[in-house]
């Protein structure tokens, strides 16, 4: 079975997706949150990061032909931007230290 064919690869795929989706939506009203609401969508996109760098880790890891293409599609994608995969998670963790710093200003 390849990679892709997997019913948990899938599920998660489907559940990083629509996690996703739902707090760039909420987001949109990050300004008009109250502290506690701010913290709760902090922790939300901390969990989600760590889902999806695991969700990757398997990607990397696996042997399948198509997880390796993907990766490195994702590598060659962010390249463009001058970036690689690490850097992409350490500027995301950057933005939600900036946001937990400015929780109370």
């Amino acid at each position: 079975m390849s990679f892709f064919e997997s019913e948990i690869v899938q599920e998660e795929a489907k559940k990083l997706f629509t996690d996703y989706q739902n707090l760039m939506q909420l987001g949109s009203d990050y300004g008009k949150f109250d502290r506690e609401g701010k913290v709760m969508f902090i922790d939300n996109m901390e969990d989600l990061m760590e889902r999806y760098k695991v969700f990757m880790k398997r990607f990397e890891l696996s042997e399948d032909f198509q997880a390796k293409m993907t990766v490195e599609q994702l590598k060659t994608q962010l390249s463009q931007f001058g970036i690689t995969p690490d850097q992409m998670f350490d500027q995301m963790n950057k933005t939600l230290v900036r946001m937990k710093s400015e929780l109370d200003k």
